[in-house]
């Protein structure tokens, strides 16, 4: 076997949340180019163009809608058995939807906090839940948390962002310690700024995003696409050995 064949998912199932735009289309479509067959969830933005991409490639899309903001841990046990009676199987979840509010911390409202923790936090660690109890009994999975430089740092004006970022990659780490031993694989990236959704707000503000940029060693944002490496690597039989790792993708802002 040659060590490229490692990369391959041909005939495995991969769930992808927040797969309408953006990161996680990306990671959809790299998932299907590796080999995968994959269900995508999404929210208010139609699928349609992820869809298409990943048919291109000759691989099967089931497009699953899920508010995740008001889903109860019943939908998200409903959504993968949804894959599994459509697809057969699953062997990989990356969890990427993600949203995040910014405001003062002394002015931050319950509202804001309640929303980024059940989608960031809740819903990560119950779809897991959910994937996990599919993949037992295959004695094989892949979990793949995208997590943030901010899950390491305070960050400004983000602190529900921050917290969940943080408590996401200690679920990693606990999740990993206890499925390690049943053939799943569960680990994180932690991105940087990118030219996603969640940035736009900084990236339209001159003054803060030539502050960002400088600080950036390699001097620009991230593209969505700049994840599909690591996602398939994470996906794969390359990574058999990690567990509980932090894959880091931010142009070198943490080595600053």
């Amino acid at each position: 076997m040659s060590v490229l064949d490692l990369f391959r998912l041909d005939g495995q199932v991969a769930l992808v949340s927040g797969a309408a735009h953006g990161m996680g289309s990306a990671v959809a479509l790299a998932l299907a180019e590796a080999g995968a067959d994959v269900a995508t969830l999404y929210h208010r933005t139609p699928i349609t163009t992820t869809q298409e991409s990943i048919q291109a490639v000759g691989r099967k899309c089931l497009a699953l809608h899920c508010d995740l903001r008001k889903a109860t841990v019943g939908d998200l046990h409903v959504v993968v058995d949804h894959v599994l009676a459509e697809m057969g199987r699953l062997d990989i979840l990356v969890n990427n939807a993600g949203i995040i509010r910014r405001a003062p911390a002394a002015e931050t409202s319950e509202a804001d906090w309640d929303d980024v923790m059940q989608i960031n936090l809740k819903s990560v660690f119950f779809l897991s839940q959910a994937a996990v109890k599919a993949m037992i009994p295959q004695r094989r999975g892949k979990i793949i948390q995208i997590s943030s430089v901010l899950g390491m740092q305070g960050g400004i004006l983000v602190p529900a962002y921050a917290a969940s970022k943080h408590a996401a990659l200690g679920l990693t780490r606990a999740m990993s310690t206890e499925w390690a031993s049943l053939g799943i694989n569960v680990n994180a990236i932690a991105l940087g700024y990118m030219e996603t959704e969640l940035t736009s707000a900084i990236r339209g503000d001159p003054e803060r995003s030539a502050t960002l940029l400088a600080r950036i060693p390699v001097g620009h944002y991230g593209k969505p696409t700049d994840i599909q490496g690591a996602v398939v690597f994470l996906a794969s039989a390359a990574s058999e050995y990690m567990h509980g790792s932090v894959v880091v993708l931010d142009g070198g802002w943490l080595a600053r």
